[in-house]
């Protein structure tokens, strides 16, 4: 049932309440086509924010989608309205009623709506009856507005009136006072439904509504073709009809004009779909490096890292232009066909052209092999060319200037042979067009000899032949840029299966980070054992550990005696080979590897910790929400201040949206070991592993954040040398 109008009062009647947070979710993700699975089971009690957003993001887990927290600027809230759909957006209390008593739309609290999308001039929500209703744009941003707009109400309804402006213009005027003082601060508006990058290249492009224009981009290049064949069948008629005709010419100049719009119309329809497509593939890109293992990339250099990122533009770019080359060359090898058939030549034509296409998928499977072992030699010669750059002082060093260049020649040389062996079969694939236009006037010499082809079966036979020739070379540079890109995905390829890896949901719900600990012990190991892979000794085994809320402990060892594979054990980032591992009472397979990792939070060792190129701010509250409330800001300032960073703060034009990195502004040694402790310490996880943490700081600043540490960390392990 869908009602075309809705009055503010009616308001209430479409909000979802908080405690059906988790139904809401699945109810919205059937509507929009999302999740066709099984029903949600209720969640007792009226959770808070932070249980209903975890509520919230664990029921689109299960339902295999992600639930992306949204927040915009005030001037940018009805942007995200018409274009965030499907949406759960989380009401705010309505700040004018007293406690207790309804607003005049007839909210008494919080609330939750479940956006759709947009329609003409309204938006489209899902109530809690599974009722689509059309309700105004400005009825729900003015509801998500209240709060700030409140304050600044009282002096704008006053200096208006002072001003005696009408009551025509001044909701107008009032509005545009509001945008001009609110416009930068943010709203949070709640969670975007969205497909995980995990999921199929299907689903995915349903959901990015590709096939629409697929379908037009092969429609046009149908047409375009269809036109091509007409285009050539008038000027067949112009020239051997025995008379000049001005009728015919300009039908012929609307035949091009009418090619023109079409060749456009496949140009933009590609476009459109190369950026959808593109967007599609790097965020599955992204989803998978986050979720490689550190085993996986532990051992990898610089140049490998390199070389993948060159691999995914390469595969982006290629596979799309060279794709939807090859799809209009297809057609057009389709239309040439068929005109030959239809030409002098008949079907023995059309034939000889089927088998010249075989001959180039033969020769462009030779290339493809020949230009993956070159390939090959690249990215050896790129690895080996970074790692040398990054250790040039230690080979001058240390390396026989006699043997320095052995490898590089050695590759060298490989490659300037494959190098040969792969332009030659290049050039025999290049010649292909030149060698079927011989082939092809040459077929219809018996034709030519006979006499018994008519002129316009001739000159339909001519046509074909060019049409075929275009279409051949077409192919080739399709064909040659899908397989730069077949060639590229075997670097991309890791990445792209690492996105498909699903994570257990979790079993239990246990209470926020932070709260007090019941009678078991916080984290219990029990037999740990673990070795690397590599290796066949083990770096632990039988170890047995128990740490309880409030204890601190120091653990000693010499370098290499399994220090730092503990704390990746008991933070979650490695798994044992045997034995027990509690956290509260549970495995982790029961918690959920993301909630036991936010509980047990470590701070790496130096070389293993980064600053990114990206504020003071983001470095610090990494793993907390983004963008950041100002308690966010108010504690990590906080926090910054008890470590000793204050003066940095202040000295950073910016603060904390000062950039760090390499293009932005130098930290020192000590100030990167207390951003790293600080970083740890807003985690407010459980437990806090601190791997030789302290190790750049001089005695003052080390007791100042030893006391910062001991008193904000609920438990605590230091890792450290004797």
């Amino acid at each position: 049932m869908i009602r075309t109008h809705l009055t503010p009062p009616e308001l209430s009647t479409l909000a979802w309440p908080t405690d059906q947070g988790a139904a809401a979710v699945e109810a919205l993700a059937r509507r929009a086509g999302l999740h066709s699975g099984a029903h949600a089971p209720p969640a007792p009690g009226s959770p808070s924010p932070e249980q209903l957003a975890r509520q919230v993001e664990v029921e689109a887990a299960r339902l295999g989608l992600e639930a992306e927290t949204v927040a915009a600027s005030y001037g940018d809230i009805e942007a995200l309205l018409l274009n965030g759909g499907p949406a759960l957006l989380r009401l705010p209390p309505h700040p004018a009623p007293p406690a207790g008593a309804a607003d005049e739309q007839g909210n008494t609290g919080p609330g939750l709506i479940a956006l759709l999308g947009r329609g003409w001039g309204h938006l489209r929500v899902l109530t809690p009856a599974l009722e689509v209703r059309r309700v105004p744009l400005r009825l729900i941003r003015d509801r998500l507005c209240a709060r700030l707009e409140e304050p600044w109400r009282p002096d704008i309804d006053r200096m208006l009136a002072e001003a005696s402006i009408t009551d025509q213009q001044a909701e107008r005027v009032r509005r545009m006072i509001l945008a001009e003082q609110l416009s930068a601060l943010p709203i949070e508006a709640g969670w975007m439904l969205r497909l995980t990058p995990a999921a199929n290249l299907r689903q995915q492009a349903h959901h990015a509504r590709l096939s629409a224009p697929l379908g037009t981009l092969v429609g046009a290049m149908l047409i375009r073709q269809a036109l091509l064949i007409l285009t050539w069948w008038l000027i067949g008629r112009i020239v051997f009809g025995g008379q000049f005709d001005p009728i015919w010419l300009w039908a012929w100049v609307l035949l091009q004009a009418t090619a023109l719009f079409f060749d456009l119309l496949i140009v933009r329809t590609g476009g459109l779909i190369a950026v959808a497509t593109g967007a599609i593939f790097k965020q599955r890109l992204f989803a998978g490096i986050l979720k490689l293992r550190p085993e996986e990339i532990r051992h990898e250099g610089m140049g490998q890292f390199i070389e993948r990122v060159m691999g995914a533009n390469a595969v982006e770019l290629l596979a799309l232009n060279g794709g939807i080359v090859a799809l209009l060359s297809l057609i057009q090898l389709g239309t040439a066909a068929l005109v030959l058939a239809w030409g002098a030549g008949g079907w023995p034509h059309a034939v000889l052209l089927l088998g010249v296409t075989l001959l180039l998928v033969l020769l462009t499977g030779a290339y493809v092999q020949r230009q993956r072992g070159w390939n090959r030699l690249q990215i050896a010669q790129t690895k080996l060319l970074v790692e040398h750059m990054v250790g040039h002082r230690t080979r001058l060093a240390q390396e026989d200037p006699a043997r320095r260049h052995q490898e590089e020649d050695r590759l060298l040389d490989g490659s300037l042979l494959q190098t040969g062996r792969r332009d030659q079969v290049g050039a025999w694939i290049n010649s292909l067009p030149s060698l079927w236009v011989l082939l092809g006037i040459a077929a219809l010499g018996p034709i030519l000899i006979d006499g018994t082809a008519g002129p316009v079966a001739l000159v339909v036979s001519l046509a074909g032949i060019i049409l075929a020739a275009q279409a051949l070379t077409q192919v080739i540079a399709g064909l040659e840029g899908l397989a730069q890109a077949m060639i590229a995905w075997e670097e991309v390829a890791p990445l792209f299966d690492a996105a498909a890896r699903h994570e257990q949901l979790p079993a239990v719900e246990l209470a926020p980070a932070g709260s007090p600990g019941g009678p078991q012990p916080l984290l219990l190991a029990r037999e740990l054992s673990f070795r690397y892979r590599d290796r066949g000794q083990y770096v632990l085994q039988g170890t047995t550990l128990q740490i309880r809320s409030g204890e601190r402990l120091l653990l000693e060892g010499p370098s290499g005696g399994g220090k730092s594979t503990l704390a990746a054990l008991l933070a979650g980032l490695r798994d044992p080979e045997a034995g027990l591992l509690l956290l509260h009472g549970y495995d982790r397979a029961s918690i959920g590897a993301a909630d036991w990792r936010q509980r047990v939070a470590v701070a790496p060792q130096f070389h293993e910790n980064h600053v990114f190129a990206e504020t003071f701010a983001f470095n610090l509250l990494m793993g907390r929400r983004w963008p950041p409330q100002p308690e966010d800001l108010a504690e990590a300032s906080t926090i910054c201040e008890e470590l000793g960073l204050g003066e940095l703060l202040t000295r950073m034009p910016s603060g904390m949206g000062q950039i760090l990195g390499e293009s932005g502004w130098q930290l020192s040694h000590g100030e990167r070991s207390r951003l790293f402790i600080a970083r740890a310490l807003l985690q407010r996880a459980d437990l806090l592993i601190m791997d030789e943490s302290f190790g750049a700081l001089d005695p003052e600043t080390l007791a100042l954040a030893l006391r910062c540490v001991l008193r904000r960390a609920p438990a605590l392990m230091v890792i450290a040398h004797p």
